[in-house]
């Protein structure tokens, strides 16, 4: 006789391929192939990158999705949406206001933040009692001066004018004042992020996330030197871990005072996924590649630690596995699954994931 077991299932996206959802209801058709009389208990994650805001909004009931448009990295008019969640807290993302995903061709130093600044403008319009800043997915590296500027802080570059936007205007700021941002909400603004690289150098902003943004080895020094110029104008650390996220958006954040937070671990508490995990038997995790930056706090880890302290194993599907990060914890994951294994190839596994995810979950009913 089979036992019924509870399974939860928590992927965060496949980032280019397959959102959190669609990953974990694939999981769970395979799953259900093998164990159908199983408890699937479906929990899609976030890391406060691209699809957070979807996260929540399929999580917290009566959350509602509120129209925005706003200015998008390349100037062109964006309609979008923040969250307004039942208890007052409004949750804002980057990547759908000032997303890389939402530029073509890529614009390394005229992309701007400022469609994320005004998305948040409207959420402390309409009256939030707190806000989840969701970063990830950033298309530009101009240190959140951008969302600044939308929120009402007066930039002036060398010639004592409105400061252009975009990383490469960075270098010729001269003053940015403060004075003119609204207040924060009463409950307070948490940055959802698990980059914790700092604002500059070899492992800052420009660096390390610039080529992703499209910028040449020239342009990522030409960034680089503008936000240590920024630094040098607003009131924080730029060696806060955390600070390079996306595109320095953090930093910028942090001078109006918002505060960081582990974007896995504050999804997870707002999505109450701690207490489902309790229950569990087993836990099914997941993202589109397991690397070190997955072993150090990010979506994958984050759940097997909750498995680990609720005495479950934890799974690991990925679209790609890098074995030394996996060698590296080797007690964090009872199985894993690549797609790129399973599919034969990158190419095969990216261009039908949803068959090869439904292969994952299958294979792990039958050997978990």
């Amino acid at each position: 006789m089979t036992t019924t077991r509870r399974v939860v299932i928590a992927p965060d996206s496949f980032k280019g391929t397959a959102s959190a959802t669609a990953v974990a209801r694939a999981l769970a058709t395979g799953w259900r192939s093998v164990r159908a009389g199983d408890d699937l208990a479906l929990m899609p994650m976030a890391d406060g990158g691209e699809g957070t805001l979807d996260a929540f909004a399929l999580a917290v009931p009566g959350a509602t999705r509120m129209p925005v448009t706003v200015t998008g990295p390349d100037d062109r008019p964006v309609q979008t949406h923040w969250l307004l969640l039942p208890d007052g807290t409004g949750v804002v993302e980057l990547a759908n206001t000032s997303g890389i995903t939402l530029l073509q061709p890529l614009r390394p130093l005229a992309a701007h933040s400022t469609g994320f600044g005004q998305a948040i403008a409207a959420a402390l319009t309409h009256g939030v009692n707190r806000l989840y800043l969701a970063l990830g997915g950033s298309s530009s590296t101009d240190g959140g001066l951008g969302a600044l500027t939308a929120l009402g802080a007066t930039v002036l570059d060398s010639h004592g004018r409105p400061a252009a936007s975009g990383g490469g205007a960075l270098g010729d700021l001269a003053t940015v004042d403060l004075t003119g941002l609204p207040a924060l909400p009463p409950r307070g603004a948490l940055i959802l992020s698990d980059v914790t690289n700092p604002l500059l150098g070899p492992s800052g902003a420009a660096a390390v996330f610039g080529p992703q943004k499209g910028a040449d080895s020239a342009q990522i020094a030409e960034l680089d030197a503008g936000l240590t110029r920024l630094a040098g104008l607003l009131p924080v650390d730029p060696e806060t871990p955390g600070a390079g996220a996306a595109g320095g958006t953090a930093f910028g954040l942090l001078a109006w005072g918002a505060r960081l937070a582990a974007g896995s671990a504050a999804v997870g508490e707002a999505l109450g996924v701690p207490a489902v995990v309790r229950g569990a038997a087993v836990v099914i995790t997941g993202e589109g590649r397991f690397d070190a930056q997955s072993a150090g706090g990010k979506v994958p880890s984050y759940l097997a630690g909750l498995a680990a302290a609720a005495g479950a194993p934890a799974l690991l599907v990925a679209g790609a596995i890098d074995a030394d990060a996996l060698d590296a914890h080797p007690h964090q994951f009872a199985a894993a699954v690549s797609l790129t294994e399973l599919a034969g190839g990158t190419a095969a596994a990216m261009a039908d994931p949803l068959r090869w995810l439904e292969e994952a979950g299958a294979r792990l009913a039958a050997t978990s």
